[in-house]
């Protein structure tokens, strides 16, 4: 009976202290706050930019080619061997500038020759004047006959005709002469020597003289480009050059691996018909190249201005997307919620997009992200910039945000799953407890 009675006082004193454990249990778990809903959709964190108001002078891009002004292929004049070269291969040179030395001996033994066949005939010349003379003078008395007399006319005129041609030889010696002396025509760049020293070269006419080097003026250059005929007939054809009306057009080249378009110059040529094939027009450019930056045949890029500076609306190009063939962009409204906002395209000036209607400044935009329409965002602000504003090494901050890992809903399930697990297993440990 006693020993029933111990029993019956041991069960009770157990299922106390279960029921007062599982009470304290239930008090901690319900002072937790509720754990959002597993399947709950998270506001995606994207970059948001303000589209910005910039001053900018509308213009045309085309693409084009340098070119210089004056190019020579530098030919010996007279034939002879070669006997001193001083050319700075790949160097400037200024005009008149010794380059190439021909054996002068031949032709100043030509000059010698030719000023001793000068001095015989104005020996002559003298001659035939003094007889001129003494027979004029006799005529006049009869003393001498008409005949005789117009033979010494004939006389004195034709030594005064052999000292012209002895002059013309004396000229043509020292012009040859001058010539072994092959001198730069014009001031620019030189290219390698062609024939080197103790080779025989030939003169003459352009064909059969020997080719000694080429030289290219290189201050100032000018860029050739094909306009397209829209551009040409509202901008270019009423303001050609040399017509006295208009001013030059401005024009701002660039090479292929400069960002902006650092070289200024003015339009001073336009050809004189459209070719039908390409419906485009010739220009040429001339630019200033003080420091010799620029060399012939480089690719260029012209920046023709074809209207005066005005207010613009630039956004990033990334923020562009395309339905259907019309361009939009996502502008966060209220409540952070992805507005539709069809917009028109304009030029790329500076690495922006010019919007010419659509959106006004100031207002937010998304720069990128996978967001529809309606979606609720959370905005990262980030500055407005090109894809090629930020410096080297430096990271981009809408790429930093775009491969910021997001929290996906499976992880989002996994997490709720492990919380019931938890639950479940501690609910476990009382019913254990409260067996025991």
């Amino acid at each position: 009976m006693h020993k029933k009675i111990r029993i019956i006082l041991v069960a009770s004193v157990i299922a106390a202290v279960g029921g007062i454990a599982v009470a304290a249990r239930d008090g901690k778990d319900e002072s937790k706050p509720a754990a959002p809903p597993a399947g709950a959709p998270m506001a995606p964190q994207v970059p948001v930019a303000e589209a910005i108001t910039r001053t900018i002078t509308p213009s045309t891009e085309f693409t084009g080619f340098l070119a210089a002004p004056k190019v020579v292929e530098l030919r010996s004049r007279v034939g002879g061997a070669v006997d001193a070269v001083s050319v700075p291969e790949g160097s400037l040179v200024r005009k008149g500038q010794l380059l190439f030395q021909i054996d002068p001996r031949p032709f100043q033994v030509a000059l010698d020759t030719a000023t001793a066949q000068l001095r015989q005939a104005e020996v002559l010349s003298s001659q035939a004047q003094a007889d001129f003379d003494r027979a004029e003078r006799l005529v006049a008395t009869g003393a001498l006959s008409r005949k005789t007399y117009d033979d010494a006319v004939s006389a004195r005129n034709a030594r005064q005709a052999q000292v012209q041609a002895a002059k013309a030889t004396v000229a043509a010696a020292q012009l040859d002469l001058s010539y072994a002396r092959v001198s730069a025509p014009i001031a620019g760049r030189v290219d390698r020597v062609l024939v080197t020293e103790g080779n025989l070269v030939s003169g003459g006419g352009a064909g059969a003289a020997t080719l000694l080097t080429t030289i290219v003026s290189i201050d100032p250059v000018h860029v050739y480009f094909d306009i397209d005929e829209a551009t040409y007939v509202n901008v270019v054809s009423r303001s050609r050059p040399g017509s006295g009306t208009h001013a030059s057009l401005p024009v701002q080249v660039g090479l292929s691996t400069d960002r902006n378009f650092p070289y200024k110059g003015v339009l001073d040529f336009v050809g004189n018909a459209i070719d039908r094939s390409t419906g485009t027009i010739r220009a040429r450019a001339v630019v200033p190249n003080p420091d010799g930056r620029l060399t012939p045949g480089l690719f260029a890029r012209a920046k023709l201005s074809t209207a005066s500076s005005r207010q613009a609306v630039l956004i990033d190009d990334q923020a562009v997307g395309t339905d259907q063939g019309r361009n939009y962009v996502l502008v966060v409204g209220e409540n952070n919620q992805a507005q539709y906002r069809p917009i028109e395209l304009g030029p790329v000036v500076d690495g922006l997009r010019v919007i010419n209607g659509g959106l006004q400044g100031g207002e937010k935009i998304i720069i990128k992200g996978l967001v529809r329409p309606g979606m609720t965002v959370t905005p990262r602000m980030v500055p407005m910039q090109g894809p090629a504003a930020p410096a080297a090494g430096a990271p981009d901050a809408t790429k930093t945000a775009a491969s910021a890992p997001a929290v996906p809903a499976e992880s989002a399930k996994a997490a709720g799953a492990a919380g019931a697990d938890q639950v479940k297993a501690d609910s476990a440990a009382g019913s254990a407890e409260a067996r025991k």
